[in-house]
């Protein structure tokens, strides 16, 4: 009906928005602040423009949930996109579980094994692997169709096997239950460091609760990956092995809950990490805010996504707007 295609049409929008400004604006405080420019924000860099691109992608999600009427080429190199940045987004979230795991594990070797080099090619290899997965199907390996248009449906044009065997089993499955095992022993280190430490060694004692609080806010990330992407890979699990026909409304819940989650990471580091939520700050301060009214300079939707990451946004005002080399730059008194 009328009423279900605008809500299909209209709330991937507005999960776009959200995860492409909010990711932006942590590639941004990542990009300017001194203090992150360490190896775990590379990767969590590298999970922002898995999610920004999954908010650009968005479009494709779109389609797909109003079943249009499409040329199968097309349909199934969309649906091989949204596979493919799924993958760049757990890969990444593995790529920081192996990061913190060294960090604790290897204290002293830590800055020789994780240089700058070695990051960058691990990213690379990220992204290539990402690629390659999502796009198995363009190769030879997706459904059959006699059909040279098709509604476009993921169980159109991408085959069950690639979707439950590769995509969940190897792709999201396996890397979810690694992830698991490495921050259970991330705090079992850090809990019996923190047991067997010296009271007199406070600078040791310091590092490990800091360790142990970022572990806390990286598995909350994790935790609402898993829920949000899960139901969707037991719902094409039902459909595989057992033939069932979902109803549409649980189909459709299921994807929205699974891009929801590009939105979700910002929120929490804002809201877990105290250093990126000043930057936060800090930037809004410096770059975004000007003398007009908040509310009038942006709109209501960006307005609503800063209010969610620092709740006091309203109180910050910048005086004026100088024109210095062509640039507007905004001066805070």
């Amino acid at each position: 009906c009328a009423a279900w295609k605008t809500t299909t049409g209209t709330l991937p929008t507005v999960i776009a928005v959200f995860a492409i400004l909010g990711n932006i604006l942590v590639i941004w405080v990542v990009k300017f602040t001194p203090a992150f420019q360490k190896t775990i924000y590379y990767f969590i860099v590298s999970l922002a423009v898995a999610d920004i691109t999954v908010g650009i992608a968005m479009p494709a999600a779109i389609v797909v949930s109003l079943e249009i009427s499409m040329i199968y080429e097309a349909c199934l190199f969309m649906c091989c996109l949204l596979v493919a940045f799924t993958q760049a987004s757990i890969l990444s979230l593995l790529a920081i579980a192996i990061d913190r795991y060294l960090k604790v594990r290897l204290l002293v070797r830590y800055k020789t094994i994780t240089t700058e080099k070695r990051i960058w090619v691990i990213l690379a290899a990220i992204w290539l692997l990402s690629l390659l997965m999502g796009f198995v199907p363009m190769f030879g390996f997706a459904a059959e169709s006699s059909n040279k248009n098709v509604t476009c449906k993921f169980i159109k044009v991408m085959k069950m096997e690639y979707m439950i065997y590769l995509s969940f089993f190897a792709g999201t499955l396996f890397p979810l239950i690694l992830m698991c095992v490495l921050y259970a022993k991330i705090f079992c280190i850090i809990r019996t460091k923190l047991k067997h430490c010296s009271v007199n060694v406070t600078r040791q004692r310091v590092f490990y609760r800091h360790e142990l609080k970022t572990a806390k806010s990286l598995v909350l990330v994790l935790f609402l990956f898993a829920v949000c992407w899960l139901p969707m890979c037991i719902i094409n699990c039902i459909i595989h092995f057992y033939s069932k026909n979902i109803p549409k409304p649980v189909i459709y819940t299921g994807i929205l809950l699974s891009h929801s989650n590009s939105v979700m990471n910002p929120i929490i580091y804002a809201f877990r990490i105290k250093k990126f939520r000043e930057a936060c700050n800090q930037i809004l301060r410096t770059y975004i805010l000007c003398k007009c009214d908040l509310q009038l300079l942006f709109s209501p939707l960006l307005f609503f996504l800063l209010h969610l990451l620092l709740p006091n946004v309203e109180s910050y005002t910048v005086h004026f707007l100088e024109q210095d080399s062509g640039l507007l730059t905004c001066i805070t008194m």
